[in-house]
């Protein structure tokens, strides 16, 4: 209840160690394949634990979504999707399966799996529910915002509605993500709207209003590893970025490093955003540090974990990012490579979005 997941993680194993059998739901067993130790990056003892319960009740759902779960955060792909298919032929369904699955063929660039499974859900009320905002945050992550817009228009959920926010604001579309923003945080003060709200505040350099947000997370959350960890230092890095402090936007971000390799509530159970916002936070601010070397590093970390940031908009936008730091760095090759992946991906975006149009006049300059 306070989201201190290191400390439940600890209980869990001593739990585990005393009682170690695997019994009826719930045992250590269950709980040590779940959140407390995907939120802390133990993914490999997750997948370890999830095996044992799928062996022992391989009817229930609880194991498949762990596993195949733990296996997307690793960028094991082929391994989730072969969890997936077990869960198929025991006839265990879950909303959630459906979701993972269409996240990886969307990051596969499986369109026909992708229709498919948009197809199959039809009429299913739980599972299409559950697949909205998937199929908006994929479109958003092409730079098909208006298309995006109108899917996401019929998941009115509060946590949906300050994700688009985010994915607004990354793109630089001011009206649209104050409206989002603001009628998220009229309806929750959650600790993952209030963060996602933030964001997009943060980003669109309005941190008179995101900051308030970081300090209500600390003084509720005091021991929260979500809010301790990932969205108290990233809001106080943009609001730092955005005084002009790019060094000191860095160093907020140190905070994050010992859990940024996990899942947080956005992408835990649910893909209303991904992960990784520090480490994409923090290429932006060694951009503005200069120091292009380890930015472009962060910038690839976004692009070769696509398990933990998932179909969240900065998997595409860290491609102009890397673009950028090879440019400070004279290097024309990796440059024109990083923008020519970016406008691969946003081939078919509105052509009015702000980034879109800064990154073409960027790349022409190129040539």
């Amino acid at each position: 209840m306070t989201g201190n997941l290191e400390k439940a993680y600890q209980t869990l194993e001593l739990w585990f160690q005393a009682y170690p059998r695997v019994g009826d739901p719930p045992t250590p067993q269950d709980l040590l394949g779940g959140l407390a130790t995907q939120g802390t990056g133990r993914f490999e003892r997750a997948i370890e634990t999830a095996q044992k319960e799928i062996a022992v009740h391989p009817d229930i759902l609880f194991g498949y979504a762990s596993l195949a779960s733990n296996y997307f955060s690793l960028d094991r792909f082929a391994e989730a999707e072969n969890i997936l298919e077990q869960a198929a032929q025991r006839k265990v369904e879950e909303p959630y399966l459906l979701e993972l699955r269409y996240n990886i063929a969307a990051l596969n660039g499986d369109r026909d799996q992708m229709d498919q499974i948009v197809a199959w859900v039809k009429g299913k009320h739980g599972a299409q529910h559950s697949l909205v905002n998937a199929e908006a945050l994929a479109l958003a992550r092409s730079g098909r915002l208006k298309l995006a817009r109108q899917d996401g228009e019929r998941e009115v959920a509060v946590s949906y509605q300050a994700a688009r926010a985010v994915w607004e604001a990354v793109c630089g579309n001011t009206a649209e993500w104050k409206r989002n923003a603001t009628a998220a945080l009229a309806l929750s003060n959650g600790r993952d709207v209030e963060y996602a709200a933030g964001l997009a505040l943060a980003l669109s350099r309005d941190s008179s209003r995101s900051q308030p947000l970081a300090d209500d997370l600390e003084e509720r959350f005091p021991e929260d590893t979500f809010a301790k960890f990932a969205y108290e230092p990233v809001l106080r890095a943009l609001s730092a970025l955005e005084r002009g402090k790019p060094t000191d936007s860095v160093e907020q971000l140190q905070i994050a490093l010992p859990y940024e390799l996990a899942v947080n509530g956005l992408n835990f159970s649910h893909f209303y955003l991904g992960g990784l916002h520090s480490a994409y936070v923090r290429g932006q601010a060694l951009l503005a540090s200069h120091r292009y070397a380890e930015a472009a590093a962060e910038f690839q970390k976004v692009l070769d974990l696509r398990g933990l940031v998932g179909l969240d908009p900065i998997g595409a936008l860290a491609h102009l990012g890397l673009g950028r730091a090879y440019a400070m760095q004279g290097d024309t090759a990796k440059t024109k490579a990083a923008y020519q992946d970016f406008l691969a991906l946003w081939k078919d975006a509105d052509p009015d979005i702000p980034v879109l149009i800064a990154a073409k006049a960027e790349h022409a300059k190129l040539h």
